[in-house]
């Protein structure tokens, strides 16, 4: 039996592909409902059947976005033979991704729900959340490496963790600013510079 409102041939999944692609160029709250919709191809009524609301849609999106999207991160940090190879990679990993001509520039985790009403906090939180998790994933590969005997043992891996997820996510918007593949390679260049006074930053005891 076919759901009520729904479409006879709806495709959840390239409607939900659809609703990702708003919601990475307009940011949670500038897209509308009326936005999703013309998108996926369905109406409002087709939207809360398939998926409960406007936050569930997103949160599914998002979820979508991290998987099929996300990658670079996860993979420069488990694949790249060093720690100091690993953070370089997923800097300059995700920065081609950021200004790919074929998506949404920068990244939608960083860029969906900033800011905005009280209403929507429980977005926000949802998305800083991910945001806390990419930094602990980062200070785990550098743990690795001080465990590993490349960083000191005196490291401060969580500085240095903090520092390179707060570049992660300025390049993104550098990014959606406009800002030029190579203006962000620069700005990488800069980022590992800094690498060895990092790694001379002891922890407080």
């Amino acid at each position: 039996m076919t759901t009520r409102g729904r479409p006879r041939h709806f495709d959840r999944d390239a409607a939900l592909r659809q609703a990702m692609q708003v919601f990475w160029e307009r940011g949670y709250e500038g897209a509308s409902l009326s936005d999703l919709t013309e998108a996926m191809g369905i109406k409002a009524p087709s939207l809360y059947a398939a998926f409960g609301c406007k936050e569930a849609l997103f949160r599914e999106a998002v979820e979508l976005y991290d998987s099929v999207e996300g990658g670079a991160t996860n993979r420069a940090l488990q694949e790249a033979p060093t720690a100091r190879a690993a953070v370089e990679a997923m800097l300059r990993d995700n920065v081609k991704e950021y200004v790919s001509p074929s998506k949404p520039s920068g990244c939608m985790i960083v860029l969906a729900a900033v800011a905005g009403t009280a209403e929507n906090q429980g977005v926000r939180e949802f998305l800083a959340e991910l945001r806390r998790g990419s930094t602990t994933a980062i200070q785990r590969r550098l743990d690795r490496g001080r465990a590993e005997g490349e960083l000191p043992a005196g490291t401060d891996t969580s500085a240095m963790a903090g520092f390179y997820a707060t570049v992660l996510q300025g390049l993104s918007i550098q990014a959606r600013d406009g800002a030029s593949l190579e203006t962000m390679a620069a700005i990488v260049d800069c980022a590992m510079a800094a690498w060895d006074a990092l790694v001379k930053r002891r922890t407080k005891r």
